[in-house]
């Protein structure tokens, strides 16, 4: 299949299905966590598609490698705070856990691309 826009990847759209298992977890948070972990929660987990999406765009590969390492860097914060709120009792393992697998899938894809781009980039880019 011929990738036409940033829609058309896997990353990406495995991004989208994260943020919407986490804005629908995050809905049997605390009210009082509305401004904390949720709003932390939420900025990273939006911005995990957004840098895919942003990078794609961009004209060279060095700034799309750039787009995924914020991505992935996005991913690791949304994993921890996942794993917080387990701990403050936000959520429960059986809600958490297929989100986690989803994270730990959606991190070998992103690797997975930024490994593809750079043994396609020349060396020079």
């Amino acid at each position: 299949m011929k990738i036409k826009s940033f829609r058309d990847l896997r990353v990406w759209q495995s991004a989208m299905d994260l943020v919407e298992h986490i804005y629908r977890v995050m809905e049997l948070f605390p009210t009082s966590e509305v401004y904390g972990l949720t709003n932390q929660m939420r900025r990273a987990a939006v911005s995990i598609p957004s840098n895919i999406a942003e990078g794609h765009t961009r004209g060279h590969t060095s700034e799309y490698l750039q787009f995924l390492s914020v991505a992935q860097s996005s991913l690791a914060d949304l994993q921890t705070q996942i794993e917080i709120a387990l701990r403050l009792k936000y959520t429960t393992p059986d809600q958490a856990q297929p989100i986690l697998e989803l994270a730990q899938s959606l991190s070998k894809q992103l690797y997975a691309l930024r490994n593809s781009l750079k043994n396609k980039r020349p060396n020079h880019g």
